[in-house]
């Protein structure tokens, strides 16, 4: 097979010295009650040496703690506020707001990212084509002031964009009801240099593939595999969907575009196989993969750029798939690092570096008092703690969903309890006399009881899911949670 512009192009450069290496970066999302202010978090990247982030909410405190750190930022455009770009000078106020005032005070943006999967069926009720509209209009915008060489656009894309059910690389290509426009924005992605982005969530795509789960990691260790016609083998879903984003690519006339995996992760709790665990065995062979610039079958050799997902878990974060959206985290929100991963890629086994300057809320707990003598009031504060504070342990396969009657009831109030910053005003922990504190821990095994850190700033809107689908989202979750509490009545 012959060798592809990018291949040539990198082979060049190895021979030359001008050695090109594949970046580990990390995703930076805000949706939670609690959390470190940004200051400390700049820091935290700092003390990991980690080159590029992408921040999810592009508000002026987050965008100044960057200034004068070198590291690279990704700022995203949410889905709601495209309207907003939807014309020439619509774009250039973005850019003069979000780019240009930021440039000035020392802040490195290497990409724009224009919408939240814009055209995914799974998230959103609709496509929203005008994301490629508002493609166009911000890439204009930045090369008309001289950004445009340093400052990319582009739209980041999850797998549902790719038709259903293709069962290797090369079947791949592009939805028909989609085409058109994807061809479109691709167009404008080549004609200014640009990446194609690509999100991929491997615990969720094998089982809803009805694949083998150990086809998501990347070890090797999985007895499924794919042969394509070409002699090409896979032997990971890494390798198969950034294979088949490239044939789907090749196929719309863009097959040399640099192809960036926006967001990839495993989440901790909330999910079947969703734990700590696997999360450390998935990060301990995806990353040194792409420290060693080895490629994918159908482009070996060639670096690929990825950003871990996520920093910390976002208890408020939109949940449509299920609850383990809520818990990305390599982090805790603390700082603390759940497992061990080497975030330079050389495959060391180390924790990364925590937080420095934490301060936590007082070591103590609001529990369920145990008085059952009205279940029906036990239940009603029950749905009102999970209404509020956030409850995807409980659900099955989640860390928490071995807890008993009494156990999960005091879960619920602990979150209610934390998620409130343990105020005494309106006793966050009275529940209709239910509720107790305590000062001895309650966690059990794996389940966490947790007490939060104190809360540094209050919640902006700046984040790329809303936060006004809050309530929706827990009313949908509550939902298991409420079949668990019958199941003990």
């Amino acid at each position: 097979m012959a060798l592809s512009i990018i291949t040539l192009a990198y082979c060049i450069m190895l021979f030359s010295g001008n050695v090109v290496e594949g970046t580990i970066g990390l995703n930076w999302g805000r949706m939670a009650n609690q959390r470190l202010i940004p200051s400390m978090v700049v820091d935290l990247f700092l003390q990991n040496g980690i080159p590029e982030v992408k921040v999810f909410s592009a508000s002026e405190n987050v965008m100044k703690a960057f200034s004068g750190s070198g590291i690279g930022l990704t700022i995203a455009i949410p889905n709601e506020s495209l309207h907003e770009i939807n014309s020439t000078d619509g774009a250039r106020d973005w850019v003069r707001t979000k780019i240009t005032n930021f440039v000035n005070m020392n802040v490195d943006i290497k990409y724009v990212n224009v919408g939240a999967e814009p055209f995914s069926p799974s998230f959103w009720n609709q496509t929203n084509f005008g994301a490629v509209d508002a493609l166009r209009f911000i890439q204009d915008a930045l090369n008309e002031i001289g950004y445009g060489d340093k400052t990319k656009a582009t739209i980041p894309h999850l797998t549902d964009v790719l038709k259903p059910n293709h069962t290797k690389p090369s079947d791949a290509e592009f939805r028909d009801d989609i085409k058109e426009k994807m061809i479109e924005s691709l167009q404008i992605l080549q004609e200014n240099n640009s990446p194609f982005v690509m999100d991929v969530f491997p615990i969720y795509f094998v089982r809803q593939n009805n694949m083998d789960v150990e086809f998501a990691f990347v070890d090797g260790h999985s007895t499924y595999f794919v042969e394509d016609d070409n002699g090409l083998n896979y032997t990971n879903l890494f390798d198969f969907i950034y294979d088949s984003f490239l044939w789907a690519m090749k196929k719309a006339g863009t097959p040399d575009l640099k192809l960036v995996v926006g967001q990839i992760g495993w989440p901790t709790d909330g999910y079947p196989d969703a734990n700590i665990t696997n999360a450390e065995r998935f990060y301990k062979s995806l990353l040194p993969k792409v420290a060693s610039n080895k490629g994918t079958p159908l482009r070996p050799g060639v670096p690929i750029d990825i950003y871990i997902h996520s920093l910390s878990d976002e208890n408020k974060m939109k949940v449509k798939f299920g609850a383990f959206q809520r818990h990305w985290g390599i982090y805790r929100n603390d700082g603390e690092p759940k497992f061990k991963i080497d975030l330079s890629g050389q495959g060391r086994d180390v924790y990364p570096t925590s937080a420095k300057g934490v301060t936590y809320m007082p070591k103590r707990w609001c529990i369920f008092n145990g008085d059952t003598s009205n279940l029906t009031k036990v239940k009603y504060a029950f749905e009102q703690a999970c209404l509020v504070g956030d409850c995807t342990s409980l659900s099955p396969g989640g860390s928490c969903s071995h807890l008993d009657f009494n156990q999960n009831v005091s879960y619920a109030f602990n979150r209610f309890f934390q998620t409130k910053s343990q105020k005494e005003r309106d006793d966050p922990c009275e529940f209709d006399g239910l509720g107790k504190v305590v000062p001895d821990n309650p966690s059990t095994g794996a389940c966490i009881f947790p007490v939060e850190v104190l809360a540094a700033e209050s919640i902006d809107t700046g984040s790329s899911m809303g936060e006004r689908m809050a309530t929706l989202s827990k009313l949908v979750m509550l939902l298991p949670f409420l079949l668990i509490f019958l199941a003990f009545i």
